[in-house]
């Protein structure tokens, strides 16, 4: 929350116990599912998706659903730590078919 804050996002946090549900609801395939998912402007935003990449899609505006960083990896924004990890930033659509967005 914090990092998209800091990068001009403003954010409503709803709490949810059972997030199984939510995700399907917005097309989430079940491999790229994560910890987060953030509804913006008629995007799904799945994980720990970097701020510039989602503020890229709402300029684009690709013909997608979403964007996705499925698991929790190291040197994704919330995840810092001393061993940054390479990781795909992945668009997925309703259809399930998926692509790389950004690696990062």
């Amino acid at each position: 929350m914090g990092h998209l804050q800091a990068n001009g996002f403003s954010v409503t946090v709803v709490d949810a116990h059972i997030l199984g549900p939510i995700k399907a609801e917005n097309g989430v395939p079940r491999e790229l599912q994560g910890c987060h998912t953030a509804l913006v402007d008629g995007y799904v935003v799945e994980g720990h998706v970097p701020a510039e990449l989602i503020h890229q899609m709402l300029e684009e505006r690709p013909a997608i659903t979403g964007l996705a960083v499925p698991g929790m990896p190291a040197g994704s924004p919330g995840m810092d730590g001393p061993n940054p990890q390479p990781y795909n930033v992945i668009a997925f659509e309703k259809n399930g078919k998926t692509s790389v967005y950004a690696r990062r």
